[in-house]
């Protein structure tokens, strides 16, 4: 009988660890930081997840000072966000920012794509059950 309980104990345990491994994350975040050192420190946490979890969704949402990492003339990541973009990481400039800091859309990287308000498309997201992180400091 012990070794019945064992058995199916273990079992258990396989199961569990096997769903463990097999979760799928769906990861928003919010920048809204102008902080060059926030950037950086953000790569820095892009190739973390990515060994951690390497199939993981990850949308980064740029608004208000944040749109400044999208921008070629003032991001000093661009091409740290070239290689995430490609292993699929999706990069997402908010256009009420381009509208209301006067931005030059022709000025944001080729990377990324659009969200017409980038607040809502995180509610959104989140309402569709994707976890929310805060980025920077």
């Amino acid at each position: 009988m012990k070794k019945l309980l064992l058995l199916f104990a273990l079992l258990i345990s396989s199961v569990a660890f096997a769903q463990q491994t097999e979760r799928q994350h769906r990861i928003v975040m919010q920048l809204t930081s102008g902080d060059t050192l926030a950037h950086k420190n953000l790569m820095k946490q892009f190739k973390n997840m990515k060994e951690a979890a390497p199939t993981m969704q990850l949308e980064v949402v740029c608004h208000g000072p944040g749109m400044d990492m999208l921008m070629n003339d003032r991001s000093i990541v661009q091409e740290k966000i070239k290689e995430f973009a490609a292993k699929g990481i999706v990069f997402l400039a908010c256009e009420n920012t381009i509208r209301e800091r006067n931005l030059d859309r022709s000025k944001v990287i080729p990377e990324a794509a659009y969200v017409q308000a980038g607040i809502i498309h995180i509610v959104e997201r989140q309402e569709d059950g994707w976890s929310y992180i805060k980025a920077g400091f």
